[in-house]
């Protein structure tokens, strides 16, 4: 039998309609739990570690509540904000008490500038202030090239480079898209890192005209209201919240279970653990790529090679608590982004304390912040212990902000293979592996590998991953017992 602290077994568990195996406690694996929950299906939710949430994570420091991972979720995406009203938490649900953040670039922090699109600018007045004179005066060159040519996929970053010089990319690109995807701006892939403007792109044949072009669309499109709202208590209660109602709806969970084996068999998947095997009508299988890859190797190799040539990058959040009455002169604002052309360690600093109004409220006497470290291709840092990650966050928010107090704790948080990567060609990648999975009846991936990386992406990944579930399989052969030890 299962031990008893490996296993949160739910109530009410409806076997009518078959029974689906959910490989994978992040918050994709949860929303494909509560969706197939919510249609009467039978699930087992099956977790390595000993948490669920997986990126999503809330902890203490120096007694203060806080994220220690993902900290927001995009309001203009209405599937996150879903699901937490779902489970009870649309009570909690804030904006952030400031949204004015700066960046760090040539030993100042400088405002934040206003009309682009993850960096790629409108106007060429847009990034007045930000780059040099020299810069600027490249921007407005665009309009004397001719249409642009963008193929199938290309490089934001090599690309808006071509198009309006570099150091757009260095001091702004970069930064912004080293904040979502701890990745180099000159790998990413335009289609999909921001397929809105890679579309707009084609349509125009000039960057400057496809960001005015988006953000007319956005106008038109989107609602008034903040861009980003967080839950009192922090995004990490969302998994917990999810959990909850999934355990309600009869859904059995079974943390410390690392899965070792898929198998098909007749109507059906066998799923081996390490103490027993369960039968299931279909599986959710939403981990990371690598995991995912060594499970589907025997059944589809050719799946299993193309999840292996996924690339993750690592990092490390480095939180840090200080007494508010030995703080002077912090800037104001939600933090600030660091170019990695600036040569220094962290790439972005939060001010917990001053972003979210619970942090400042459950804590009023001390100020929290975080600094992020890594990225792809550069993260010797955080082959140091957490003393020398902490003393150079230390270092570097000295330099951009002249606080020297010492904090009264700190706390590092590793995210090891965390983010992964979309280079070029990295939607025809995706695209070859669903091929792939469509030859297994019954099996459906999901994740950051696959959706996007942000936390209403990944959530709908597994919404979609449990609908095509339901769509395209008759659940009414397996169990959840399985057989024994």
């Amino acid at each position: 039998m299962q031990s008893s602290q490996h296993a949160d077994t739910g109530t009410g568990a409806r076997t009518d309609l078959g029974h689906v195996v959910v490989v994978g406690g992040g918050i994709t694996g949860l929303a494909a739990a509560h969706r197939l929950i919510g249609a009467g299906v039978d699930v087992t939710l099956v977790e390595s570690t000993d948490r669920l949430g997986g990126k999503l994570l809330t902890g203490e420091i120096a007694g203060a509540p806080v994220d220690l991972g993902a900290e927001s979720l995009l309001a203009r995406r209405p599937e996150a904000i879903a699901l937490a009203r779902a489970v009870g938490l649309g009570d909690r649900l804030q904006p952030p008490a400031t949204a004015t953040a700066s960046l760090w670039t040539r030993d100042t922090l400088r405002p934040m500038p206003k009309g682009h699109v993850m960096g790629v600018p409108g106007t060429p007045e847009a990034l007045a202030g930000l780059l040099s004179p020299a810069g600027v005066a490249r921007i407005a060159q665009e309009r004397e090239l001719p249409p642009a040519e963008l193929g199938d996929d290309v490089a934001i970053g090599a690309f808006t480079a071509e198009r309006l010089g570099h150091e757009v990319v260095d001091r702004l690109v970069e930064p912004l898209l080293g904040g979502v995807y701890a990745g180099n701006a000159y790998r990413i892939s335009m289609r999909a890192a921001v397929p809105q403007l890679f579309a707009a792109a084609k349509e125009q044949g000039t960057l400057l005209g496809a960001v005015q072009e988006v953000q007319r669309r956005a106008q038109k499109q989107q609602p008034g209201g903040p861009v980003f709202l967080g839950i009192e208590g922090g995004v990490g209660t969302l998994p917990g919240a999810v959990a909850d109602a999934v355990r309600a709806g009869g859904c059995e969970i079974l943390r410390n279970t690392p899965v070792h084996a898929l198998s098909r068999r007749p109507g059906g998947w066998e799923i081996r653990t390490a103490d027993r095997a369960i039968t299931a009508d279909a599986v959710v299988l939403a981990v990371p790529a690598g995991p995912a890859g060594a499970l589907l190797a025997p059944e589809s190799p050719a799946a299993a090679t193309e999840l292996g040539r996924i690339e993750y990058a690592s990092m490390a959040l480095v939180t840090l608590a200080f007494r508010r009455s030995e703080l002077i002169g912090l800037p104001a604002g939600s933090g600030f982004l660091v170019p990695p052309v600036d040569g220094r360690t962290i790439k972005a600093s939060t001010f917990s304390s001053q972003k979210w109004q619970w942090v400042s409220d459950r804590s009023p006497d001390l100020f929290v912040l975080r600094a992020s470290i890594g990225r792809h291709g550069e993260e010797e840092p955080l082959e140091h212990d957490d003393a020398h990650l902490t003393a150079v966050a230390r270092h570097d928010l000295q330099q951009a902000t002249g606080v020297t107090a010492n904090p009264v704790a700190a706390v590092v948080t590793r995210w090891n293979s965390g983010l992964p990567q979309y280079p070029v060609g990295h939607l025809s990648r995706i695209a070859r592996i669903h091929q792939e999975i469509a030859k297994l009846p019954g099996l459906v991936v999901c994740g950051a590998a696959y959706d996007g990386v942000g936390i209403p992406a990944c959530i709908a990944g597994g919404q979609r991953a449990a609908e095509e579930i339901l769509a395209t399989h008759t659940l009414t052969q397996g169990t959840r017992q399985g057989t024994g030890q």
